[in-house]
């Protein structure tokens, strides 16, 4: 044999072997994760933020991984106050504390109600960390991530923190509290000290990465973009002359303009119904369904303006949404102009599984204008802008090939980017790279001693 074929084959059988070993460690890896889930909203809550993490922690179990979610119960979004304090979904464990309903829907009860739950989750973690290897927090309440902070400090317990908002941020943006407030320049002392000691930080937007490390750079390295998902298996398009949702709600032969979820204090919902008065006349129904901090008063606005376009129902059971979702012809999302970049509008994915155009109002500077653009899936307006979303939603009800053309490609665009399977695999890897980190910093640590 030749000195250069015996070179070769020793490189490729060293290749094969550390490529053998990798692979190895990275199933073993996976074999050993058990994971602690800590969030406030869980089904049957209808919240967003809790649905999205049943949903995780499904496809995160089919991939072997050993976990409990702590969570409370129904408190936000429901309609039955009461689920099993302990259940089991498949390999998760479901663990829930009580909850309370102080001054529900307003900010100081929200508030307390986190705190109480934060507390309780914070005891909880004292009796049951020894059961995990690495904590997931999510910031739904917005200071829970402080509990991983806390059981790092006490065991050294690796943690993953979810951002879903960022906060102080959206305080300050909103008006809550000053930039200047001695609460607000704690809060910031205080994220500063867990995200410097989390093992990773997962963001849901391109933005919200941008502002997280323009206020910490130090910790720019360990943000993860990870966006949020819909299932196109389980939402898919139904024509809504088959849709019995859409039957029961007579919109049927109704061009139906649809926004589903949160109507809160970050969501512009001023433009939607300035749109909606300047189509008040034409066959064109709007359609409202959920709750938040700005719905009674956008019904208020409505009935003063003596609007018969709009229809308000409440959330619904997660078993409709694949109707609900579909009996429209365009569904709406939006993200108040203080709040862009703090916020994401978990909404938009499910709409894109349901196969119909979507209408983003946002900012002029949101990612959202590039993703709608690369989907080919609708169209994009600024706050404000009601006429040029009037105009859009007259344009897809003269021409009705348009919209579904758009909603296939939506759909499309979010079976190749943001599907359970594609995204849960995005989380595995940033919990396996938590373990692996923390494994090689206790080696490290044990060879200087």
């Amino acid at each position: 044999m030749r000195l250069n074929e015996w070179i070769n084959q020793k490189t490729f059988q060293s290749i094969s072997t550390r490529l053998e070993v990798k692979e190895k460690h990275a199933l073993q890896t996976q074999q050993s994760i058990k994971l602690s889930v800590i969030t406030q909203f869980f089904p049957p809550d209808y919240a967003a933020t809790g649905q999205l993490i049943d949903e995780l922690v499904k496809y995160l179990g089919q991939q072997g991984i050993d976990i409990e979610v702590f969570t409370s119960q129904p408190g936000y979004a429901f309609q039955s106050p009461i689920a099993p304090a302990v259940e089991h979904s498949g390999s998760v464990r479901i663990q829930r504390s009580r909850t309370a309903q102080l001054w529900p829907g307003r900010i100081r009860g929200k508030t307390v109600n986190g705190v109480l739950y934060t507390l309780r989750a914070a005891l909880y973690m004292l009796r049951a960390w020894r059961r995990s290897n690495v904590l997931l927090l999510t910031t739904a309440p917005p200071f829970l991530p402080v509990i991983g902070y806390l059981i790092h400090l006490l065991f050294r317990l690796p943690y993953v923190c979810i951002l879903y908002d960022l906060y102080p941020d959206i305080a300050i943006a909103l008006g809550v509290i000053s930039k200047r407030n001695w609460l607000a320049r704690c809060w910031q002392t205080i994220n500063q000290q867990i995200w410097l000691n989390a093992k990773g930080i997962v963001v849901l937007s391109p933005a919200m990465k941008q502002q997280v490390a323009a206020n910490y750079p130090q910790i720019a390295e360990k943000i993860s973009v990870i966006q949020s998902w819909a299932d196109p298996e389980w939402i898919m398009p139904i024509a809504k002359q088959e849709n019995w949702f859409a039957w029961k709600y007579n919109l049927v032969k109704k061009f139906t303009v649809l926004y589903s979820g949160n109507m809160g204090r970050c969501h512009d919902m001023t433009t939607i119904l300035a749109a909606a008065k300047q189509l008040q006349d034409e066959p064109i129904q709007f359609v409202c369904i959920g709750g938040g901090a700005k719905r009674d008063d956008l019904i208020e606005e409505v009935n003063q303006l003596g609007l018969s376009n709009f229809l308000f129902l409440p959330y619904q059971d997660k078993q409709v949404l694949p109707y609900s979702l579909t009996a429209c012809d365009l569904s709406l999302v939006s993200v108040d102009a203080s709040t862009e970049s703090l916020i994401v509008p978990s909404k938009l994915y499910s709409a894109l599984a349901s196969g119909r155009p979507v209408a983003v109002i946002c900012s002029h500077r949101s990612y959202l204008r590039q993703l709608i653009a690369e989907a080919n899936c609708g169209g994009t307006f600024d706050n404000g802008d009601s006429q040029g979303l009037a105009e859009f939603i007259r344009l897809l009800y003269s021409d009705r090939q348009l919209g579904e053309s758009m909603g296939r490609a939506g759909r499309q665009y979010l079976r190749s980017h943001f599907t359970p399977k594609i995204i849960s695999q995005q989380y595995f890897d940033v919990l396996q790279q938590a373990i692996l980190s923390d494994g090689a910093i206790a080696m490290s640590q044990s060879h200087t001693q």
